[in-house]
């Protein structure tokens, strides 16, 4: 066990489960910057998404997870990586490497609009294509979707669902943000965080924890930039103590500290934008290694381990 993982030895048991996910998309498309960067100047924009997801693999398999099954031969870390169909079309090959080293691929939507902005038709449009294009470059199946700024609703998930796949992964229960979307979850029958939303379809939500009866962020993003990582991981731990997995979430924009800066923007989005973007690939590997001792898996493999989705 490494010294970061000896550390947490009281927070928690070795049996937890964490999911590591990642948004792959680029610095011009967030939605904080939307109205200063519209979708038809992005082919005009610098790509530097290829860049940042081989810092963010490379970092992966860099750290070494402790099996106690067999200590000799140490694992790294999985993860789903959620693509933007946008790039996948301009990146195929870096797609293709995702899956090559080990991780899982799902889909971010084709042009990041927020769901509930578009209509059934248009939603249901960008729902197939991006799966379909996704499907054709790794040639496997996809089974994962997470809306843009986590932008879900009842209605989103039944999309969802009726263009195949097999589960979300958009709902953030921290009320504040209003972009973030609403949803009624019954239950989830035993099945860790998993949410049985209906026959065949899941719900894996963002993980936030709960203190005096108020649910303060604590899944990934630009929260995990701001909190400091030894009150971070003690959240975690709780989370961990409770549910007994945690699913946390970045974008590979997050550890780039020498991106374009888009002046322009309200004093308040480039705070939650740059904010610590030079700590935060080493503060990501303290974290992962300090519950190094925990089971990491992609969200679909988290599925099967509950008999579901082994097809």
């Amino acid at each position: 066990m490494t010294p970061n993982a000896s550390r947490l030895a009281p927070y928690g048991y070795m049996n937890h489960t964490i999911l590591l996910t990642f948004d792959v998309e680029d610095w011009f498309q967030v939605e904080n910057f939307k109205q200063y960067i519209p979708f038809s100047t992005w082919p005009n924009c610098e790509l530097r998404v290829e860049k940042n997801v081989h810092r963010i693999l490379n970092l992966l398999d860099s750290i070494n997870l402790n099996d106690p099954t067999n200590s000799s031969n140490p694992s790294n870390p999985k993860a789903t990586f959620f693509v933007l169909g946008w790039l996948a079309e301009r990146l195929p090959h870096l797609v293709r490497e995702i899956q090559t080293r080990g991780h899982e691929i799902a889909s971010h939507s084709y042009g990041h609009e927020l769901c509930r902005e578009q209509s059934a038709k248009n939603l249901k449009i960008d729902l197939v294509k991006s799966k379909k294009l996704l499907e054709d470059i790794t040639g496997n199946p996809v089974y994962g979707y997470r809306a843009p700024s986590f932008s879900i609703s009842g209605h989103v998930l039944e999309l969802i669902r009726d263009t195949g796949y097999l589960y979300d992964s958009s709902f953030n229960s921290f009320g504040l943000n209003k972009r973030y979307g609403k949803i009624d979850l019954n239950g989830n029958g035993g099945k860790g965080i998993l949410h049985e939303i209906s026959e065949s379809f899941y719900e894996i939500p963002i993980s936030n924890i709960g203190i005096w009866g108020t649910v303060l962020p604590w899944g990934g993003g630009g929260y995990f930039r701001l909190i400091p990582l030894s009150i971070f991981r003690q959240g975690v731990a709780k989370i961990l103590r409770k549910e007994g997995s945690y699913l946390f979430y970045m974008h590979p924009w997050e550890v780039d500290p020498e991106q374009p800066k888009v002046e322009k923007a309200q004093l308040f989005y480039r705070f939650r934008h740059y904010t610590n973007l030079s700590r935060t690939s080493e503060k990501f590997r303290s974290f992962v290694e300090v519950f190094s001792d925990r089971s990491f898996q992609t969200c679909h493999q988290y599925l099967k381990s509950h008999e579901i989705g082994n097809g």
